[in-house]
């Protein structure tokens, strides 16, 4: 049969991302406390496409999928990526994963315990013999306004902030990198608020929480800062972008704020 995608394209204009999207598959992911954590990802999958190709052949990216249907965890992705490369002879190929990332937590004072959902993802990019690996987790928080607290007279208004962490890992060779932790990720990030956010909380909680977030007032900005000096310190860590964004609860509008870094010796120009 005519393999159609294959046809010569005249337009002139390459692509930079051709593929499938919103595949929903299982995944498991490191757990620190319990070894191992089965959640749902959903799925990215393209590659580059040369100006003289009319298409890609989509059905390929399911195959694939298939044949890792029982063995999806962060370090096959870079497996994954390479077969995708290979198969679809694309110079640069590319995989994201986005999924729920279930940890317990305790209550502050009374010890109460329930599951508390993150969102985490990993986006893996293969560019020739050059692999990209990213981790990525978001994180609600707790952040009350120090301005709000300097000129009122009692309280301060506070809102759910959601902190964004990215981060590359230093690349150990032959397609494996430095080990990060989701947890690892998620407890900066809840360290760089006003309080966290518990899923379970009695009335001494309660108290502990409203008061520990009126002594530890943030700004995004201030958010932002906390995070990148954490990060910036461990020597895993080769990039970051962070990202805080509160719900505002006295304006009709959010309040965003956004820092990214390269390691020295590193970065997009200089390689890694």
């Amino acid at each position: 049969m005519e393999d159609v995608q294959s046809q010569f394209d005249n337009r002139e204009v390459p692509i930079d991302h051709v593929g499938v999207t919103k595949i929903r598959c299982p995944i498991m992911l490191r757990d620190r406390e319990r070894g191992t954590q089965h959640t749902v990802a959903e799925v990215t999958m393209s590659v580059d496409l040369p100006k003289e190709f009319r298409g890609t052949h989509m059905s390929r990216f399911v195959e694939i999928m298939g044949k890792y249907r029982h063995d999806i965890t962060a370090d096959s992705l870079t497996d994954i990526v390479r077969e995708i490369q290979n198969r679809l002879h694309a110079a640069k190929a590319h995989i994201s994963v986005g999924f729920p990332y279930f940890i317990e937590k305790h209550a502050p004072v009374t010890g109460a315990t329930a599951l508390t959902d993150y969102e985490g993802g990993f986006e893996v990019t293969a560019n020739g013999d050059d692999i990209d690996f990213v981790t990525i987790v978001e994180v609600p928080v707790t952040s009350l306004c120090p301005c709000s607290k300097a000129v009122s007279d009692y309280g301060a208004h506070n809102q759910r902030g959601l902190i964004t962490i990215k981060v590359r890992p230093r690349h150990k060779g032959n397609d494996d990198f430095e080990m990060i932790w989701l947890e690892e990720l998620i407890e900066l990030a809840e360290k760089c608020g006003s309080s966290p956010i518990f899923p379970l909380l009695k009335r001494e909680d309660e108290r502990h929480v409203t008061m520990y977030a009126y002594d530890h007032p943030v700004f995004v900005e201030d958010m932002v800062r906390n995070a990148a000096v954490l990060l910036r310190a461990d020597e895993r860590i080769i990039w970051y972008e962070v990202r805080a964004e509160n719900a505002e609860s006295i304006h009709n509008h959010n309040a965003f704020a956004v820092t990214s870094w390269w390691r020295e010796g590193f970065g997009p120009v200089d390689g890694r």
